[in-house]
């Protein structure tokens, strides 16, 4: 797949229940949405595009050297808004895989990016996406951290069977945290968004399940860590240590 064909889509809505126009929050000087842009350039996949409903988002998404593209303010969940943005940037169907980089990930590293779309180059593969085995015994039991169930295809990578918020599967053996980054295909991600929620879907509140159950093929990439999601005041807080970190040890190399 060559970077032409390839672009990464950055949904950044300005409403959110427990932070509020949280694209534009201040991680180190700059909104927290270019630090995810630089991220996404990093990967050096294609070109990077931000979907967002909101001016003031946009103009931060330019200013950090991503393209911006309006789209509308009521979708139910961003893969709707990407593939709105995707129809928008690409009406004649050139770009074969879209990489969906969620807009609150202004830590996730490059190489983690990448892995996500690693799962694509297997031609029975719909979706990529990425998860990384639990280390915490609390997060085993925790809702609020989505388990992936699967079978491994190769080393480093299984074909999901199920997601879910319970502690599955049961024995002996590794739990593995899902990470909500994903490759589509763009005939998977227009299958996608015309599916109704299934009933799993709604069950679980995974939107993931809803491919599942029509039949789509995900694998899943093991990477080393869950990249930090800023959800709360704390989670920005702890972004700016790492991201300061981070730089302090580019000036010292």
């Amino acid at each position: 797949m060559s970077a032409d064909r390839v672009v990464l889509l950055v949904p950044a809505r300005f409403a959110s229940t427990r932070l509020p126009g949280k694209p534009l929050a201040d991680i180190n000087g700059r909104p927290m949405i270019a630090h995810v842009v630089d991220r996404a350039r990093e990967a050096m996949l294609g070109e990077v595009v931000v979907a967002t409903d909101d001016d003031a988002i946009a103009r931060a998404a330019e200013a950090a050297g991503a393209t911006a593209v309006m789209t509308r303010a009521d979708h139910a969940c961003g893969s709707d808004r990407i593939f709105e943005a995707l129809s928008k940037i690409d009406p004649h169907r050139n770009i074969d895989v879209v990489v969906n980089v969620q807009g609150d990930l202004p830590t996730i590293s490059p190489a983690t990016i990448r892995a996500a779309l690693a799962p694509l180059a297997d031609p029975a593969v719909d979706i990529g996406t990425l998860a990384a085995e639990i280390v915490r015994e609390e997060e085993k039991t925790d809702p609020n951290v989505v388990k992936v169930v699967g079978s491994q295809v190769a080393p480093g990578r299984l074909r999901a069977l199920y997601f879910t918020r319970a502690t599955a599967p049961s024995g002996d053996g590794p739990l593995y945290h899902h990470i909500g980054l994903y490759a589509y295909r763009r005939a998977a991600l227009a299958r996608f968004v015309e599916l109704p929620p299934s009933p799993l879907e709604r069950r679980e509140r995974l939107e993931q399940l809803r491919a599942l159950e029509a039949g789509m093929r995900i694998d899943v990439a093991i990477v080393d860590a869950v990249p930090l999601g800023v959800d709360v005041a704390a989670d920005l807080t702890r972004a700016q240590s790492l991201l300061q970190g981070a730089a302090s040890n580019r000036e010292d190399a």
